[in-house]
């Protein structure tokens, strides 16, 4: 095969480059590497990170005591610079509330025709304030379409409309999905504007007193057991107003509870569904109140983000950033059999690759830019060691030239595919695709855009702040096994192993093509370390205002 070929070829002109060898960018780098030796000790951080000791790498853990000390010795080893150097540590210190519902009312209605609503089977609710009770009674209900305030599609289910007091009840994803039409938002490809997160907060944005979403699986991605099933237990970041800038109720409920609600208007679901399609669309009063109420226990913690840097010879503001979540899941204590959580693939993988990329550049010349590389805390709990850091980042983000997430590597062997999740957002998937040509691969889109996925992990908090961030990882085509084989491979993951103890280190895996990625993402960082560059957003997408808006900054 021709790409085996090349890639073995290409391995036969040198040695392995250990991290102490000093590697340029040439034009053609992976003439002069072995594209399968990046970093020879990631396997060791991904054993050692998703091994029984460390107990699943739970925030305010002891499995969190170990994965600090190891990572941050490791960082000291390398000679990394540390994020507070007056106290020497590389820690950023995250500061949580964990929050426990500990009784939820049925929804009930002010029409006598409505039944109230039943916890978990008809609806989901939970309150995102800091208070131990809180109680919505009669507020008006009103269908507002999919809740998007969009001027950039010219798209407003909220224009002319006062909410305050009222509760919102709203579609998941957003129009694009529905209509399948490409010129409507993004397509099939969903938004951030159809992600249920962006919905709550916009309807806090319009003075809503409460939110909620309506839950079917195909927009949804997921069915209506991810929503109420589990544990209702739910972490936030310890904000000092206590999220009082957030609506008092968010929630879901099922799209037969809708039907319920739109069939007393002399409609259903579906139609309702399809009105909203409608730019022009204008919100339906539900012609009912609602009542429910939430009481909640909370306790706090503190859990760190680790961040180590080289500074910039010349440019020391300007910086790339490299990112991954340290935590997983933690220990389920009543397990019989294996209550570990180790969290291999997600995320000791993605960690040990920003390890393996720290410990090489740490060895190669000081770049022009500073690097920096950020393992982040609680991304499992909503993401918040990430949007900490975003509003509490080492360097100004106007300043941060782009960033590459890494997130469930690929540890199935080499594959032909790079797959971009959010591909056609942004200029970062230009420095890419050169070098993944240079691999003699290509670049293929994500399989299930509708899924959000972009939305999902932590460098969309930096994307929503305006920094182009690239989320990209071996896909599915294996160059020895085909396409089939690695569908398989992702399907069995999903089903078997995702967040489930199941999740372990597999002495059988095949890192080559982890190291086949790395190299990627070492040779798109070292690019822009050392060029006077700065990525953008594609006209159209929802961040590059925002970026825009900063550009003064980067003269």
């Amino acid at each position: 095969m021709k790409h085996l070929s090349v890639l073995a070829a290409a391995g036969l002109v040198l040695a392995a480059c250990s991290p102490a060898e000093q590697v340029s960018t040439p034009e053609q780098p992976h003439a002069s590497v072995d594209p399968y030796s990046f970093n020879e000790n990631y396997s060791s951080y991904l054993q050692t990170l998703s091994s029984d000791e460390f107990e699943g790498r739970a925030p305010a853990s002891e499995g969190e005591k170990k994965t600090v000390a190891f990572v941050e010795g490791k960082f000291r080893e390398w000679g990394l610079k540390p994020y507070d150097a007056e106290n020497n540590t590389y820690q950023q210190q995250v500061p949580l509330v964990r929050m426990l519902p500990t009784q939820v009312s049925p929804m009930s209605f002010s029409a006598d025709d409505l039944e109230a609503f039943e916890y978990r089977t008809e609806m989901m609710a939970w309150s995102p304030r800091v208070q131990e009770n809180i109680e919505l009674t009669d507020s008006e209900m009103v269908f507002v379409g999919y809740g998007i305030v969009a001027p950039e599609f010219g798209w407003s289910d909220y224009e002319g409309l006062d909410v305050e007091g009222k509760t919102v009840v709203m579609l998941v994803n957003d129009p694009g999905y529905d209509t399948l039409d490409p010129e409507v938002f993004n397509g099939k490809a969903m938004t951030y504007y159809g992600r249920w997160t962006y919905k709550f907060e916009e309807a806090a944005r319009q003075g809503a007193a409460g939110a909620i979403v309506i839950h079917e699986t195909g927009p949804a991605g997921y069915g209506w057991g991810v929503v109420a099933g589990g544990s209702p237990m739910r972490f936030d970041l310890a904000r000092e107003n206590k999220n009082m800038d957030r609506v008092a109720i968010e929630g879901w409920m099922t799209q037969e509870s809708a039907d319920t609600l739109f069939a007393r208007l002399g409609s259903s679901y579906e139609e309702m569904r399809k009105a909203a399609q409608q730019a022009d669309f204008k919100p339906v009063s539900l012609d009912t109140s609602m009542s429910i109420s939430v009481a909640t226990k909370f306790d706090y913690l503190n859990s760190p983000n680790l961040i180590g840097y080289i500074e910039g010879k010349s440019k020391p503001e300007e910086h790339v950033i490299y990112m991954a979540h340290w935590d997983h899941m933690g220990v389920d204590p009543i397990n019989p059999d294996d209550g570990i959580y180790n969290g291999a693939q997600d995320n000791a993988s993605g960690t040990a690759g920003v390890m393996a990329l720290a410990e090489f550049f740490a060895s190669q010349p000081q770049p022009e830019r500073s690097v920096v590389f950020v393992l982040v805390t609680a991304e499992e709990r909503g993401l918040l060691g990430s949007d900490w850091y975003a509003d509490n980042p080492m360097l100004p983000l106007s300043k941060a030239v782009g960033g590459i997430n890494t997130d469930v590597l690929n540890v199935y062997g080499p594959m032909r595919d790079m797959v971009v999740v959010g591909h056609g957002n942004s200029e970062m998937e230009e420095y890419l695709a050169k070098y993944v040509e240079q691999q003699d691969r290509y670049i293929a889109p994500e399989p299930t855009p509708e899924a959000g996925s972009f939305y999902r992990s932590d460098h969309f908090n930096l994307a929503k702040r305006g920094v182009p961030m690239l989320y990209a990882k071996g896909g599915n085509d294996h160059v020895e096994f085909g396409e089939e084989y690695g569908k398989q491979k992702r399907a069995e993951y999903v089903q078997v192993a995702y967040h489930k103890p199941a999740d372990e280190f597999d002495p059988e895996w095949d890192l080559r093509g982890v190291q086949q990625d790395l190299w990627l993402y070492y040779w798109v960082g070292q690019e822009l370390a050392n060029s006077g560059d700065w990525p953008n957003w594609y006209a159209g997408n929802e961040f590059r205002g925002i970026r825009d808006a900063s550009a003064s900054e980067r003269q």
